[in-house]
Order: structure tokens, then C-alpha cells, then sequence
């Protein structure tokens, strides 16, 4: 075999090999496997080495792996966007239920209030029978506030129990953040790169 024969056939191999280590990086995207240098080497069935002594491989690889950093990166925030868009929904309404149950009790009360003087007027120009309808209104009233007072309560439970979730959600992401930056960070320095 001559030199120029010997020198077409590893070229001709090279060239197999980039072809394999492309194949390797589309099904690996399409599988949403995580993209690294070993990961293509295996499935592209040639060396680390190789894909990092041969320029064009290499160049191949860096390329796939940052568009796959940037993809999930832009991935994790938008988790994070949405998660932390419904906890705000959720405080935001816990924290508006009670302002509106304090509203309706003091109308409540209001209420109350102008029922029990209008008793008192009739209590003195009513007969016996009108004095107990009022009564009885009367008591039905005090269990309404009796009753929405309970809401209050169970709504500022509510809050407090939201709020609480909120914290713990903050911190579980504060939690995967820190992750992430530690991933990536190994990640790069396994890689060789920034």
C-alpha cells in the first residue's frame, strides 16, 4: 500500500468518524440526553481523544454543548418564571381574602348595630309578639357574626399557611438555582471550558 493510499484511507476514516459523531449529536437532541463530550464519544463510538485532537469534531461538540446549555438554561428560567407567578397569584389572593372579610364584618356590625336600636325604639312602642321576630332576628344576626368571624379566622389561617408556602417555595428555588450554577460550573470545568 503507498503513502497516498494509506493517507486517503485515514482520511476517509476521519471522515466516517464526524459523520458518526454528527448522527451522535442529533440523537442525542432528539433524545433530549444531556449533551457532553463522553456522551457523544459513546454513542458516536470513537474516542474522547478524538473529539478532542480533531478540530473539526471538537468545534462540532462545543457547538452542540452550548446550544444545549443555552436551551436548557432558558428552560429552568422559565420554570422558574411560572412557578413564581402562581405563588404571587396565590399570596396576593390569600392576602386580599381577609381585607374583604374585615369589610363585610364591620358591615356586619353596622348591621347589627342599627337592628339593635331599632329594637331598643320598638322594644318601648311594640307589642310582646314583634319584640320576639326582633329577638329572633337578633340572634340570627349574632350567629351570622359569630359565623363570619370563623371565616376571618380560617382565612388568616389561609394566609399564613400561603405565606408560609411561598417562603419555602423561595428558598426550594434560591435551593435549585444554587444547583444549577454548581452544574453548570462542573460541567464547564469537566469540559475545559468557561
Amino acid at each position: 500500500m503507498t503513502a497516498a493510499a494509506a493517507i486517503a484511507a485515514r482520511q476517509e476514516q476521519t471522515r466516517q468518524k464526524i459523520a458518526q459523531v454528527e448522527t451522535a449529536i442529533a440523537q442525542l437532541r432528539r433524545e433530549r440526553g444531556r449533551l457532553t463530550v463522553r456522551a457523544i464519544a459513546a454513542r458516536a463510538g470513537v474516542s474522547a481523544t478524538f473529539l478532542y485532537e480533531n478540530s473539526q469534531a471538537r468545534t462540532r461538540v462545543q457547538a452542540a454543548i452550548a446550544d444545549s446549555r443555552s436551551r436548557h438554561d432558558q428552560s429552568a428560567v422559565e420554570t422558574h418564571e411560572r412557578i413564581e407567578a402562581t405563588w404571587r397569584e396565590r399570596a396576593l389572593n390569600a392576602e386580599a381574602e381577609p381585607t374583604r372579610a374585615q369589610k363585610e364584618i364591620f358591615a356586619q356590625r353596622q348591621r347589627i348595630g342599627e337592628l339593635m336600636g331599632r329594637l331598643r325604639d320598638l322594644d318601648q312602642t311594640v307589642p310582646g309578639e314583634s319584640v320576639q321576630a326582633l329577638v329572633s332576628e337578633n340572634t340570627s344576626l349574632k350567629h351570622r357574626v359569630q359565623q363570619l368571624t370563623r371565616e376571618h379566622r380560617l382565612l388568616q389561617e389561609r394566609l399564613e399557611g400561603s405565606r408560609s408556602n411561598l417562603r419555602f417555595a423561595d428558598k426550594r428555588i434560591a435551593d435549585l438555582e444554587a444547583q444549577l450554577l454548581e452544574t453548570a460550573a462542573a460541567a464547564s470545568d469537566t469540559t475545559g471550558q468557561p
